[in-house]
């Protein structure tokens, strides 16, 4: 299958100001990102920046960058922006692999694009795995999904969703950290994206949902316009991402 990944890189991160140019031990971190993507199936991998800092950053470790606007209000138009740069055909499967993820997997990357080619009537793919503790289901920084009988998402929120009737009712404080939840296990939204070229130009030109502003979820814009999001779910929990100073040296340490 034939599809690019599109890595998005801004220096105005606002937890971790110059997070894609953050030294992993020796190497900085959205180049870090490109050599994951780089062991995936993708016909090329393409990091779209906002700076000439990291464009050079990318060329000495032989990246391939490119420099977009300073000024895209999210990730999803800078990407757009690469999109008609690259002249991709509409048809096209770009794959967005967020740029401070540096220990993504390559085969997840590879499963995430090939959704559309196994769900056709979907205009965007993405990943969730079980979720394993009652701390995670109720944290509201842990996005859930709720997937249809055919892996398409139905609503994608930061509330414990499926909402569990029965340990709700019996008071989560009481039941303690161990105790198990549902069987199936609710799902733990992984922030990987796969877009035909030509939805992710359309994209940014749709009008933010009501959803969207409400749970700070730019993919319910998507569904309020009635898109479909297929869904891979993992059996891996995806390494941790970087967004603060802390997830950082969380990161060297694994490295």
């Amino acid at each position: 299958m034939n599809y690019t990944v599109l890595i998005p890189a801004r220096m105005a991160s606002t937890r971790l100001p110059g997070k894609p140019l953050a030294d992993l031990n020796g190497v900085p971190m959205v180049v870090r990102v490109a050599q994951r993507a780089l062991l995936s199936s993708a016909a090329r991998v393409v990091v779209a920046c906002d700076s000439a800092e990291i464009m050079t950053a990318c060329e000495q470790h032989g990246i391939t960058a490119l420099l977009t606007r300073s000024d895209h209000a999210s990730g999803s138009d800078r990407l757009a922006e690469a999109c008609s740069l690259l002249g991709l055909p509409d048809e096209h499967i770009v794959v967005n692999v967020q740029g401070d993820e540096p220990l993504i997997g390559p085969a997840l990357i590879d499963e995430v694009a090939f959704l559309l080619q196994k769900q056709p009537l979907a205009s965007m793919g993405t990943a969730a795995h079980a979720i394993e503790s009652i701390a995670e289901f109720i944290n509201p920084n842990v996005v859930k999904v709720v997937l249809d009988a055919q892996y398409l998402a139905l609503y994608f929120s930061r509330a414990p969703i499926s909402w569990w009737r029965d340990g709700f009712a019996a008071g989560l404080a009481g039941l303690g950290q161990a105790t198990p939840l549902p069987d199936p296990k609710p799902l733990r939204h992984v922030g990987i994206y796969s877009y035909r070229a030509g939805f992710l130009r359309l994209f940014p030109t749709l009008t933010p949902a009501p959803m969207e502003v409400t749970e700070a979820l730019e993919q319910l814009r998507a569904q309020w316009h009635g898109h479909r999001i297929a869904v891979h779910v993992t059996q891996e929990a995806p390494g941790p991402g970087v967004d603060t100073a802390q997830d950082l040296e969380r990161v060297r340490g694994l490295l």
